[in-house]
């Protein structure tokens, strides 16, 4: 059954961090949205759209302001043949008989459409559609796709699952398993895990997974970072409970900086400039001795989408790890894509170094 997220309203669609916040929000019920699409209040083709939705097999999701609230449930039903009423305090369809604060569920047909309304700085409502579908995601490290594919479809079909496989960066691979049985889900992961020992992480949100297994441990992370300019702090200061694990980090984007508040040598700034495996090694240790973490992650690189040498052309990243029992690892990195997808593919490169480094906290049998 498809999911379609409708947006009513002007907001939703200058506001972008209110239409994300909103997306984000969805997603956390639904594996995927087939459809979005955006209205304006003035647009009458809405009611077109609704009708012909209503006649089909899928669960929409339509998201307004609550000045537009009403509006939505006089279209619903001109479509369904229905009136609204008044149930604690939302004027909605007669035949709603599943709502909450600011939200509805509406049943027409094969048709489920759950109406809500968020304004800025406000609360998502509890949303009333739920995904049909168990899902697990797993992340699995160090195979191809190929190889996965090989391994994994024999055993996802003896217990009647579907996988998505697809890559995140070079050695990262997500499989979503999903299914109408979630005991067939819970069966297949210890097979897998069998299968590919200390290879497989089984979480949808890796930056809390990664700060919940610090927490457990009692350990730390710093940073240290040149292009990436603080997405990489980033990366887990925008989940919860990342002050459990992270005390600081530092963006050091000039040599001058780099040489002054992370020790990076004058001298090997000059040989082997900034971007290079030598710098990044000492980034890391600087920031691992400034701020007494566990483990530190350095990256430095040129983003561009200028700026590039015949030496070091745009997308030239050197990823960095240092860890307090001794232990360093540098990676070099040639990634392309614009700025912004070089900045997120050296952060998820950093993350993964983190990760292999310590199995014995991140990977379980």
């Amino acid at each position: 059954m498809k999911v379609h997220l409708i947006f009513v309203g002007n907001k939703f669609i200058y506001n972008t961090s209110l239409k994300d916040y909103v997306q984000r929000s969805v997603l956390k019920n639904f594996d995927y949205i087939d459809n979005t699409t955006f209205y304006k209040e003035s647009d009458n083709t809405l009611f077109l759209e609704l009708d012909s939705l209503l006649n089909t097999e899928s669960k929409v999701i339509i998201v307004t302001s609550k000045q537009n609230f009403s509006t939505i449930g006089k279209v619903l039903c001109t479509v369904t043949e229905d009136n609204q009423v008044l149930k604690e305090g939302m004027l909605i369809p007669s035949e709603s008989y599943v709502y909450k604060e600011a939200s509805y569920l509406l049943e027409y047909k094969n048709c489920a459409v759950n109406v809500l309304h968020i304004d800025e700085m406000q609360k998502f409502p509890k949303l009333l559609l739920d995904s049909e579908d168990s899902k697990e995601v797993l992340n699995i490290f160090g195979e191809d796709e190929e190889s996965l594919r090989a391994i994994l479809n024999p055993v996802a079909q003896t217990y009647d699952l579907r996988l998505d496989i697809f890559t995140i960066i070079d050695g990262w691979i997500q499989v979503n398993v999903s299914s109408k049985k979630f005991g067939e889900i819970s069966k297949f992961i210890p097979s897998a895990s069998k299968l590919l020992p200390y290879k497989i992480i089984q979480t949808d949100d890796m930056a809390t997974y990664i700060i919940e297994k610090l927490t457990q441990f009692d350990k730390k992370i710093t940073f240290a970072e040149s292009c990436t300019g603080g997405l990489l702090s980033y990366f887990f200061t925008s989940r919860n409970g990342a002050s459990n694990i992270l005390d600081g980090s530092l963006v050091t984007y000039s040599n001058e900086i780099k040489a002054n508040w992370l020790a990076v040598e004058e001298a090997t700034l000059e040989e082997f400039g900034a971007v290079s495996s030598v710098v990044v090694k000492e980034m890391a240790e600087g920031a691992l001795n400034v701020s007494e973490a566990d483990f530190a992650l350095s990256i430095s690189g040129i983003a561009g989408d200028t700026g590039g040498t015949v030496d070091k052309p745009v997308g030239t990243v050197f990823v960095g790890l240092k860890t307090k029992d001794g232990f360093s690892k540098e990676e070099y990195l040639f990634l392309s894509g614009d700025r912004n997808y070089v900045q997120n593919q050296s952060v998820l490169h950093a993350v993964k170094i983190l990760l292999l480094s310590s199995k014995d906290i991140f990977f379980e049998i």
